[in-house]
């Protein structure tokens, strides 16, 4: 047996199943998917979600439901840059009165009431309302009193004391508007929609006896102003107004701690308006 040969038949079947073995492992190579077929736990796992092939989206980013619920208007209107002058008018005001030219100084009083006026009537009359114009307005007007406060104290013009009473009443105010603003903000509550005035959060409804007391000071203020220039003496009025004026802006101060309709959120608001009725469908 030794010396027996394999037979034809024997050696051409081992000849096919080599090429058979070689053909196989070349589609093999050339697959694309090549690993998967070397490592079948692949096989079970599932494709990548849409969001991790696009990316995921940015934390700050607001999702598509909420930019559909945010609420935007019109902020560049003409009472809005109305009140931005008189607001840009009042470190001229200041520099003035510290300069001892209370001609410009009256002048400049007499623009900022002017402004005052004809904004509100354009935002009533042409229907120019915005809910910055209700916070931007009575900023201006407390910029207004916090430059003359300060400079007429410097001047002597003005009791220390009373400059303190009405400058802390503005201060506490303003960090309870900063406040309000955070937690009436439509998510997400971001530094950049914080500032940006376009999305309206809250706005500002003052209360019967802070009207009588931003007059009552705009009314000390303007004659403490012009009281140098005049050609007779105005101490003992201007004392009892100061008295007055203390008294007003306390009370005032205190309201806004108690009202319960010192601000409206204007994204309840919203929410609580009726939905609109759906368009009849067109007739054929």
């Amino acid at each position: 047996m030794a010396g027996t040969e394999p037979s034809d038949d024997t050696a051409e079947g081992v000849l096919a199943l080599v090429r058979e073995l070689v053909r196989t492992h070349s589609q093999l190579l050339h697959s694309p998917h090549r690993h998967l077929h070397h490592n079948p736990v692949w096989r079970s796992v599932p494709p990548p979600p849409d969001n991790l092939k696009k990316g995921r989206q940015s934390e700050d980013e607001p999702t598509p439901a909420e930019k559909a619920s945010t609420i935007r208007e019109n902020i560049y209107t003409i009472p809005n840059l109305l009140t931005l002058s008189r607001i840009a008018a009042c470190p001229v005001l200041g520099w003035s009165i510290v300069n001892n030219d209370f001609y410009f100084a009256t002048g400049i009083l007499l623009y900022a009431g002017l402004t005052d006026l004809v904004d509100g009537f354009l935002a009533r009359r042409f229907n120019m309302r915005s809910v910055l114009g209700t916070i931007l307005d009575p900023a201006a007007d407390k910029i207004l009193m916090t430059t003359l406060t300060v400079t007429l104290a410097m001047k002597d013009l003005l009791p220390v004391p009373l400059a303190v009473i009405i400058l802390g009443r503005d201060v506490l105010l303003s960090l309870a508007a900063f406040y309000i603003r955070y937690t009436t903000l439509p998510p997400p509550k971001t530094f950049t929609r914080y500032w940006d005035f376009s999305i309206p959060s809250a706005e500002v409804h003052p209360t019967g006896i802070s009207k009588v007391n931003t007059a009552l000071q705009l009314l000390l203020m303007g004659t403490t102003t012009i009281s140098p220039i005049l050609p007779f003496d105005i101490a003992l009025p201007l004392h009892a107004l100061q008295w007055i004026v203390a008294c007003t802006t306390i009370w005032s101060g205190a309201s806004y701690v108690f009202a319960k309709d010192g601000f409206r959120v204007v994204s309840a608001a919203a929410k609580n308006r009726p939905p609109t009725p759906p368009s009849p469908p067109p007739s054929s």
